[in-house]
């Protein structure tokens, strides 16, 4: 590839400057129909940094609240370029939200989009003290730009993102992750994920997840990335017959809003199984049936990965041959969140932390360079995700001995809906202050669409609360998707005997309705 190799990386910037040197001319990204350069992406990228000196200090904190586009790329690399902390915003949440997650990560200033800072000024309730609001569309993107040998930051270790997680306590924590783990975690998807000569990547994820560090990760094989701004098959379609996409990310049922697209227009089903090779997944397992019909349809392989936040992206990986081999004769794989990639470790430890046989069930946990060093200004929550040297995930799973890793359950209750994280507690915290609410819990019920749905279960005390007025008071405070889909009232809630909710039995009885 040239330039710089990858081993020598030490901070993310490495990624475009080597990509700029070798590849200057060549496509890096391109969002709704407007491609960048690398070389155009890197000179983006580097007047952002040299207006962020003028505003605010190495180790400032630089929140993006915005949908995705050409520049949210170009902060990814350009805020810690020269020592400066990114700190997305999930654009989908509550302004609310939004302002919790800005003064806990205490950001110097916020850049986003006009429509949204409206939202964030009027509803987010900032106070007296809140950062400056600053239109993305009002940055001199086309500014000077520093000398390539001026950079003021420091070493792999120093924090490049803060971003937020739904978390599994109540409310969301802030995980550190660095120029070093999100550099490992670029390493670790390159050998379970890997990416081939002439490869085109798109992608529909919310820039603000983790899941973006996939731009990043062709980024490092000079290799150009479609964004799409949000999910549409007819817009994939189309990106597709304009860039030759070969490389796509999706999550499960947004397979099956492209399928049906495609059933109805055999025309762009033939454009895109010309066209692609290979299909990533994440958030939930594939059905069989829909496994096969994906392999009908567009006859391409099919490669899943397992990551939260906390991983700097994905760590297991279920490869195309796994999927070849679920389809032929071996249906169990198709559940499976695959097997470990080079350069992490996967283990399951029982309750009294030691490391369990293969087979046996327990808590999840990994050891890798990829691996967030902790939690922001919280080291009550570091200290406990990592008890006995290695991250605890908060999953239930085993490892097969072959090493293949099957996620059971969640230790605390989070529910993914839609691919997005959703703490039940949370949901429970605002329902509980609704008059006539009693005892409140929340689970995540199977849902056929979006994987899992949200649920609320109440015990009334007195009149029972009129589920309208449950519902608005979640959307007045939270995102539209936290927000419960269905409302069950209950004379009591199952418990144990030390009295705490058995949700298993909950949600048990609530599936056979």
């Amino acid at each position: 590839m040239g330039g710089s190799s990858r081993g020598e990386f030490q901070r993310l910037h490495d990624v475009l400057d080597a990509a700029a040197e070798d590849a200057p001319d060549a496509p890096a990204l391109s969002v709704d129909g407007v491609t960048w350069t690398f070389q155009e992406l890197r000179a983006r990228a580097d007047a952002l940094s040299a207006h962020l000196a003028d505003r605010c200090a190495p180790g400032a904190r630089v929140a993006l609240l915005a949908h995705n586009r050409l520049e949210y790329v170009a902060a990814y690399y350009g805020v810690p370029r020269d020592g400066r902390v990114l700190v997305p915003l999930n654009q989908r949440l509550h302004p609310r939200e939004w302002a919790d997650q800005i003064a806990r990560s205490g950001a110097a200033l916020v850049i986003g989009e006009p429509d949204l800072l409206g939202r964030l000024a009027d509803e987010g309730d900032l106070g007296a003290d809140r950062p400056p609001l600053v239109p993305i569309t009002e940055l001199p993107w086309d500014g000077p730009v520093p000398e390539r040998g001026s950079r003021s930051g420091g070493g792999s270790d120093e924090v490049a993102w803060l971003m937020f997680t739904s978390g599994t306590t109540g409310r969301p924590k802030g995980v550190r992750l660095t120029h070093g783990s999100l550099l490992a975690g670029l390493r670790v998807s390159a050998s379970g994920r890997p990416v081939r000569p002439g490869d085109v990547f798109c992608t529909p994820f919310p820039l603000c997840h983790v899941a973006g560090y996939q731009v990043m990760l062709h980024h490092l094989f000079r290799r150009h990335a479609v964004v799409l701004r949000r999910f549409r098959p007819a817009d994939l379609v189309e990106a597709t017959r304009r860039h030759g996409i070969t490389s796509l990310s999706l999550a499960p049922t947004m397979l099956e809003d492209l399928l049906a697209h495609l059933a109805d227009d055999p025309v762009a089903r033939d454009a895109l199984r010309e066209s692609l090779r290979v299909i990533s997944y994440g958030s939930a397992p594939m059905p069989v049936p829909l496994l096969r019909r994906v392999h009908d349809v567009l006859g391409c392989d099919l490669n899943q990965g397992f990551g939260m936040t906390e991983l700097s992206g994905n760590a297991t990986f279920l490869s195309p041959a796994d999927h070849r081999a679920a389809m032929a004769s071996r249906p169990e794989l198709a559940v499976s969140a695959g097997r470990p990639a080079d350069g992490v470790e996967i283990g399951v430890i029982g309750e009294d932390g030691a490391h369990v046989s293969p087979g046996a069930l327990g808590e999840v946990v990994v050891r890798g360079a990829q691996v967030t060093p902790g939690y922001w200004d919280d080291p009550d929550a570091t200290a406990e995700a990592f008890a006995g040297g290695w991250f605890r995930t908060g999953d239930v799973g085993r490892v097969d001995a072959d090493g293949y890793l099957y996620l059971v359950d969640r230790l605390k209750d989070v529910i993914v809906t839609g691919g997005e994280n959703v703490s039940s507690r949370e949901v429970e915290d605002v329902l509980r202050t609704v008059p006539g609410v009693g005892e409140v819990a929340v689970v995540g019920l199977p849902d056929p669409r979006w994987g899992q749905s949200v649920c609320a279960v109440i015990v009334a005390d007195g009149a029972p609360p009129p589920a309208e007025e449950l519902i608005g008071a979640c959307r007045a405070r939270l995102a539209g998707f936290k927000t419960p889909r269905r409302i069950e009232y209950v004379d009591a809630l199952p418990r144990t005997g030390t009295g705490k909710i058995r949700k298993s039995v909950l949600r048990a009885r609530l599936a056979e309705r």
